[in-house]
């Protein structure tokens, strides 16, 4: 289980990528030798986020790509529909040690809210090892 913070929803969904990435590496030592744009859409917040964590596990486990940085992320509403595009990069994680390995994301525990005192969005996701 980790908790992600930030400013905006953004952030956090930011926040939230690399919080479970450095569970499998350090995400910090990842270079940025391939780019990629990514999109992903959901009924409401929590598949918005769910969506977009799967993904980045997707690209790993068919791809071989471990994200490294989240260069732009924009989330809207279109349709009754979350829908989030953002730009990536990273690299051929054949590069790099493992010293973990995320399975899948759950909807167990998992929230979004906005800490009223701080303003902050608050994620917390549960994930299977």
């Amino acid at each position: 289980k980790f908790q992600a913070f930030g400013k905006t929803l953004e952030e956090s969904f930011s926040n939230a990528a690399y919080a479970m990435l450095n569970l499998i590496c350090n995400t910090a030592e990842v270079k940025a030798r391939i780019k990629k744009s990514m999109r992903v859409s959901g009924k409401d917040k929590e598949a918005l986020l769910y969506n977009f964590l799967e993904e980045i596990l997707f690209l790993l486990d068919s791809e071989n790509f471990i994200l490294g940085k989240i260069k732009k992320i924009e989330i809207a509403i279109k349709d009754k529909k979350y829908e989030l595009e953002s730009e990536i990069t990273g690299d051929s994680a054949l590069s790099y040690k493992f010293f973990g390995e995320v399975k899948a994301v759950t909807y167990n525990s998992m929230f979004i809210k906005k800490d009223k005192k701080t303003k902050r969005f608050i994620i917390q996701v549960v994930v299977d090892m």
